[in-house]
């Protein structure tokens, strides 16, 4: 046993040397993360009232994915998926909201930090939860906070973080030509927002959004909600077209691996917090000019957020030991950034389904109890099974329906509810759910009806994929 383990301490040794030996060649990495935005709200998408020329430019110089997805729609187990490349339901307490991260499962930036990358955020890492301490200090999963530079947002609801001069000030500190990483956690789209704000500050329109999901009333209440929403996603991307912009200045982008998603869906009844199309499926697009071998894809295969810590290992060349990481479960992307081939469509071969569940969100239950979910998407389908279907999925009525957050669209479904008008809607974002429910994507891509009598084919055909996803995690 003695001699297994220094046989793993020297190649752990190795590979630390074969990196920093790689020096300025490894890449540098911009983790650019959004709170609360759904798929397809960004103009490269097609969406006409959101402009997103940052996150634009980012999917035209390099990679547009079409199906990425959170394995858990809630912030706190989202990004634990993301540090961590495991599924949320692997993280013991971390798979719950605002919970405590326990040590056994480390980061990739704490990973990368250990292997000569120079680390650090702005505002939001991970959280909201406890993520312990290491000598006595709190643990940095995301490396020092850049948080000292200030301004006057467009309105009082957003962070007066002036995320892209603390980026700045993060540039500035580094050492000369060591690779970095750096995590840029904007807090917008998060609630609250300024009521009227999108059509007041944005020169927007509520006549200009194409389409209402059905499970929403369509009015002006609503229209001005979302507008308000495609506001605070426009900030988010006015700060990394800045931090771009810096990246240019400096002479480091073409070198800089450029993530730009989001952690869940948008904070709206049947959206964040549940596990339906529009809460799991996020906007993604990668900009890695000297990585990616063919820019301007749009790419088809399914991607989890557990595939961004092996492919931000792999391209910096910590992998095995190195990483001190437990077992990731994720995929490294690195086969699809690397694909030559310049068609649209899937690259990587056994990406055509994807799993995902949730435990606990937020508390409001009966003894804090969770809803216990698990789900698969494959071949335009989306099969949940709801383990506890007596309980209220958004939590109990009594305390407010806890898990969806605040908000006039909120207020207004409630409100109509009690009168008797649209009990329909009601039910979709606030019922209780049936213990099992098939959605068809393509021909509702809302996700809204649940197919009411699955055929038996079809439920073993997802028991198969998911019981054999499970066995081997």
């Amino acid at each position: 046993m003695q001699s297994r383990g220094f046989f793993v301490a020297l190649l752990a040794l190795a590979v630390v040397a074969r990196v920093q030996a790689a020096g300025a060649a490894r890449p540098n990495i911009l983790f650019a993360i959004a709170d609360d935005q759904s798929f397809p709200h960004a103009g490269a998408y097609g969406t006409k009232w959101v402009n997103t020329p940052g996150f634009d430019r980012v999917a035209r110089e390099g990679l547009l994915f079409m199906r990425a997805y959170t394995p858990n729609a809630k912030c706190a187990p989202s990004r634990a998926c993301i540090l961590t490349g495991r599924n949320s339901w692997q993280l013991e307490e971390a798979a719950n909201h605002v919970s405590n991260f326990p040590a056994k499962f480390r980061g990739f930036m704490e990973a990368l930090g250990a292997n000569g990358y120079f680390i650090g955020h702005t505002a939001k890492g991970w959280g909201p939860g406890n993520p312990g301490q290491v000598n006595g200090k709190p643990r940095l999963l995301t490396g020092p906070g850049f948080n000292e530079a200030r301004t006057k947002p467009p309105t009082s609801q957003m962070n007066p973080n002036d995320y892209a001069t603390n980026f700045g000030a993060f540039l500035a500190k580094r050492p000369a030509g060591q690779p970095f990483c750096f995590w840029y956690g904007s807090t917008e789209p998060h609630r609250r927002y300024q009521y009227g704000s999108g059509v007041k500050l944005g020169g927007k329109r509520t006549k200009d959004i194409d389409r209402v999901p059905p499970y929403w009333p369509d009015n002006e209440t609503v229209r001005n909600d979302m507008l308000d929403y495609a506001l605070e996603i426009e900030y988010f991307d006015q700060h990394l077209t800045r931090i771009i912009a810096q990246l240019e200045k400096a002479g480091e982008l073409e070198n800089t691996l450029i993530v730009v998603t989001s952690d869940n869906g948008m904070p709206f009844p049947r959206s964040k917090g549940t596990t339906y199309e529009v809460s799991n499926h996020m906007p993604l697009a990668m900009r890695w000019g000297a990585g990616i071998a063919q820019p301007g894809r749009k790419v088809e295969d399914y991607v989890s957020f557990i595939d961004f810590a092996p492919t931000f290992l792999e391209a910096a060349g910590v992998t095995g030991p190195a990483s001190g990481m437990a077992a990731i479960t994720g995929r490294s992307l690195m086969p699809i950034l690397k694909d030559s081939a310049p068609a649209a469509g899937r690259v990587q071969p056994g990406r055509d389904y994807l799993i995902m569940g949730q435990e606990r969100h937020d508390v409001g239950r009966p003894d804090e109890v969770g809803y216990p979910v698990r789900g698969i998407y494959r071949d335009g389908f989306l099969y949940l099974k709801n383990f506890e279907p007596s309980r209220w999925p958004m939590c109990d009525p009594i305390t407010g329906y806890l898990n969806t957050d605040g908000s006039p669209t909120k207020t207004l479904i409630l409100a109509q509810n009690r009168q008797g008008v649209n009990h329909w809607q009601w039910e979709l974002s606030f019922g209780r759910g049936p213990p099992e429910e098939l959605h068809g994507l393509r021909a509702d891509p809302a996700g809204r009806p649940n197919l009411p009598a699955a055929p038996t084919t079809t439920r073993r055909h997802f028991s198969r994929k998911a019981d054999a996803a499970d066995a081997s995690t």
